[in-house]
């Protein structure tokens, strides 16, 4: 049987390489923040314009590509939507505008969206349930990844030629995918029009999806500003707050990891993923107040808050994809992404404004309230 052969592993590294070059370019772009900056010359709340761009595309696009990896297959999906995202980056690095800069980099998030939606559908076919838990935390790892490598290539090379590596990094993942994943024999899985208006009609997705996006606050808050705030508040060097990125990625990579496997031996996705939700909650919380302290303990507190603040994707992704059983998977997946995407389009620009007219502890501080309205919405979801 296909479910329990070992090719399904080859899928899962597919999935994951995909998913690391698409994230390496969501969570280098805040790497490459001050040289944005000083490239367009831009205020605080400019560059939360700038990373939003990505966020836009991505929230444009996240359920077409979901519906389209539902009926076409996801092979086909993965490869013309990452190839263009790496296309479109390339023009970035080209850019000699900043409106011009903007447009390509919501492009590229457009694009490259068909990954969130393609790679996760392909993983839920090849995996049982009771591997599917660790196999999507392992796939979701990729997020951390491509952030540590983001973090650990970008700040040497510059805005161009950071996004010309971010553009590679995407077209190697459409090559791989395109060779390794291919469409399974059953064809169960074509969409019909009423399992999109089922899928728009659960009320647990949707429960699923407010969580998700309240948890997404503190997440992106940490991930797209912790670098400009190290810079700007602690004298740090690019390359020396990228690291503290990095560790965070480290961090959030055994999280991931850990609570997939753990939801799979408890036969919960929903226990852990509260957990989370109120640990991310909590300690950043307290990274706000130990904003001023010596820079070891301002250090440790944003490796830890962050960890956290990107613990609960894998088990809130299963979730979604089990909720909405494989024929609506595609669609689940596009729109707990998209709901995703919409928080991620606001966030950054609003986290700017709100620094901008206050302080980065109020900044802070107020994103880390986020995580635990999630965790109240979602306690009227007893299933998975």
């Amino acid at each position: 049987m296909p479910r329990v052969s070992r090719y399904r592993w080859l899928v899962l590294a597919a999935g994951t390489a995909a998913q690391t070059s698409f994230s390496a370019v969501l969570i280098g772009l805040p790497v490459l923040a001050p040289d944005i900056r000083n490239e367009y010359d831009l205020s605080l709340f400019g560059v939360g314009l700038a990373l939003d761009a990505f966020w836009v595309g991505t929230f444009l696009t996240l359920l077409p590509w979901g519906l389209l990896a539902d009926r076409v297959g996801e092979r086909l999906v993965l490869t013309v939507g990452l190839g263009g995202c790496g296309v479109a980056l390339v023009g970035a690095a080209h850019a000699g505008g900043f409106i011009l800069f903007f447009a390509l980099l919501a492009l590229a998030g457009a694009a490259g969206a068909s990954v969130n939606a393609a790679s996760g559908r392909a993983v839920m076919y090849w995996f049982p349930a009771d591997e599917r838990g660790l196999a999507l935390g392992l796939r979701q790892t990729a997020i951390p990844l491509g952030g540590l490598i983001a973090a650990a290539a970008l700040p040497p090379l510059g805005l161009r030629s950071g996004l010309l590596l971010l553009a590679a990094l995407c077209v190697a993942g459409a090559i791989f995918g395109a060779i390794v994943i291919h469409e399974p024999e059953a064809a169960e899985d074509v969409l019909e029009p009423r399992r999109l208006g089922a899928t728009l009609r659960d009320s647990r997705l949707w429960l699923l999806c407010g969580g998700s996006g309240f948890y997404l606050v503190a997440q992106v808050a940490i991930t797209g500003f912790v670098v400009l705030f190290l810079y700007d508040e602690h004298g740090f060097s690019s390359g020396e707050a990228a690291a503290v990125l990095a560790a965070i990625q480290v961090l959030a990579v055994g999280l991931r990891i850990g609570g997939g496997r753990w939801s799979d031996l408890i036969g919960s996705r929903l226990r852990p993923l509260r957990l989370v939700g109120l640990a991310s909650s909590a300690s950043l919380a307290v990274t706000a107040v130990l904003l001023d302290a010596p820079i070891a303990l301002v250090v440790a507190a944003f490796v830890v808050a962050g960890g956290f603040s990107m613990g609960w994707n894998g088990l809130s992704f299963t979730l979604a994809a089990e909720l909405a059983g494989r024929a609506r998977s595609g669609a689940a997946l596009g729109m707990q992404q998209t709901a995703l995407a919409a928080t991620g389009a606001i966030v950054p620009p609003a986290f700017a404004g709100v620094v901008d007219a206050s302080s980065w502890r109020v900044g802070f501080g107020l994103a880390a309230v986020f995580p635990l309205v999630g965790v109240l919405l979602l306690r009227p979801l007893r299933s998975g």
